[in-house]
């Protein structure tokens, strides 16, 4: 039966399974420090899968839906992280136009590629994040303080083209750059947590766009956001946060890392392999 003719007790799984994403995102957020859409895209791709959503449209609405969440948990971080006085408001300033043109340029590739272009390109930067958790060292630095602003431009820009294209914040990108040109790690973190509005706004619009009226989609879909996706999985991952971070506390940051790196690298073959297998 089309998943668009199901009746509402015959879509709990669909959203089960989205509650699940929500609970599964937050611990791994407070155990691991990450966030966004690097848990929640891979996580929805495996529940969209498993509930059979239609294969054409299930990369895009996995990271249209992440997108969606992270309007409303960028916020609520930039909040808590501006009350401490660690948000760098002029680099956001600064960034926010070359982002800008990024996050649109990337929204309107997204809109023109298939899903399987999708997949791939999150495949193989989940696979370059994840030799990072693994292998990256926290004292690496390529400098002692930014490089110029062209060459920030160039990297706003890049990190909004890709953070479109992969569903996510633009936290992975951005914390590592600052912190490759000796900017405090915590500073970084806070002032990345500010891209996800800057990020995430636009591009929902143009998801939102992109998927009107497909009829491959999902009950409560508005394009490829879903709208009990961002419903759910905001809340409960802002509510299972401490969960992993009390966790973060008992067990090992370095396993943990390891696993979550693991985690990337599964992910990131089973995308290929559905793609070439």
């Amino acid at each position: 039966m089309p998943i668009e003719s199901m009746s509402l007790i015959e879509l709990a799984p669909f959203a089960a399974g989205l509650v699940v994403t929500g609970l599964v995102a937050g611990v791994l957020a407070g155990l691991l420090g990450v966030g966004g859409g690097i848990v929640i895209v891979p996580v929805l791709y495996h529940v969209f899968t498993l509930l059979g959503i239609d294969e054409a449209v299930r990369m895009h609405l996995a990271v249209g839906t992440s997108l969606g969440t992270i309007i409303l948990t960028s916020i609520r971080s930039v909040r808590a992280h501006a009350k401490r006085g660690a948000v760098d408001w002029a680099l956001l300033r600064s960034w926010a136009l070359p982002i800008l043109v990024g996050v649109v340029s990337g929204t309107l590739i997204a809109a023109w590629v298939s899903g399987d272009v999708l997949t791939a390109v999150f495949a193989t930067i989940a696979l370059l994040v994840a030799a990072n958790l693994a292998f990256g060292k926290e004292s690496w630095r390529l400098g002692t303080q930014l490089p110029g602003m062209p060459a920030q431009y160039s990297v706003a820009g890049v990190i909004g083209v890709l953070s479109a294209l992969m569903g996510i914040g633009g936290g992975t990108f951005a914390v590592s750059f600052m912190t490759l040109y000796g900017k405090d790690a915590r500073e970084a973190v806070a002032t990345s947590s500010g891209l996800g509005v800057l990020i995430a706004a636009p591009a929902v619009i143009g998801f939102v766009w992109a998927g009107w009226n497909d009829p491959a989609l999902p009950p409560f879909s508005l394009g490829y956001v879903n709208l009990v996706g961002m419903a759910l999985i905001a809340p409960l991952s802002v509510l299972a946060a401490p969960w992993g971070a009390a966790l973060a506390h008992a067990i090992s940051q370095k396993a943990l890392i390891r696993a979550f790196a693991f985690f990337l690298v599964l992910t990131s073959f089973q995308m290929f392999y559905r793609l070439f297998g």
